[in-house]
């Protein structure tokens, strides 16, 4: 593929555009307040597309941005833990990992063959505003599995950009550092995976 176009993520229009492609299952590029990703639907191929754009293991599983635990509540169980960190820390850098509920069977691309699946409510517009429209998304940072996150949406273009639709250009990201990761398990019992943007001490007077 060429280069992506790339759009201003404030025009409306260019939502539209995007919204569209993610639709008809390409890969665009997507701003958040961390930084920048490049999501699909959570279907199968745009998801292997994703991952072959990445370079990316499919054990290591997908997180699902989301415009509110509403849509996710019968994908995942959600104990007491999760509302409190929900609460104190959605929107903003906060990854949950949760157990999914009895059942449920989603691609392995997204839960990396495990019996959970993280998700995000991020504090950007632009995410928040595709995952209303289309339900949540597979995001993951836009770049080769390895290599530095991008921070601009030069660098998205730079790293990934050959394999991707469409890129909406917010600017430089707020922040910078990508999001704290915890797991949960079924009582509530957390486990960082990843240190990321949020003070590890709010975290733990948080969860008490």
């Amino acid at each position: 593929m060429s280069d992506p176009l790339v759009l201003p993520a404030t025009d409306p229009v260019a939502l539209e555009e995007a919204a569209a492609a993610l639709e008809q299952g390409d890969i665009v590029g997507i701003p958040t307040e961390t930084v920048y990703g490049i999501g699909v639907r959570p279907a199968p191929d745009p998801l292997r597309a994703l991952i072959t754009a990445k370079h990316r293991d499919e054990g290591k599983g997908i997180a699902l941005l989301v415009d509110g635990l509403d849509q996710v509540t019968e994908l995942v169980t959600l104990p007491d833990a999760a509302h409190r960190l929900a609460d104190r820390f959605w929107p903003g850098a906060l990854t949950l990992v949760l157990p999914l509920r009895p059942g449920v069977v989603l691609p392995t691309a997204l839960t990396g063959g495990r019996p959970t699946l993280g998700i995000r409510l991020p504090d950007h517009s632009v995410p928040r505003t595709l995952a209303r429209r289309l339900g949540p998304l597979a995001v993951t940072s836009a770049n080769r599995s390895g290599e530095p996150e991008a921070r601009t949406a030069a660098e998205l273009v730079a790293s990934v950009g050959d394999a991707l639709a469409l890129v909406l250009d917010d600017g430089p990201v707020r922040g910078g550092v990508a999001s704290t990761v915890v797991a949960l398990d079924v009582d509530g019992r957390p486990t960082v995976l990843r240190p990321g943007a949020l003070d590890p001490g709010l975290l733990t007077a948080t969860l008490g």
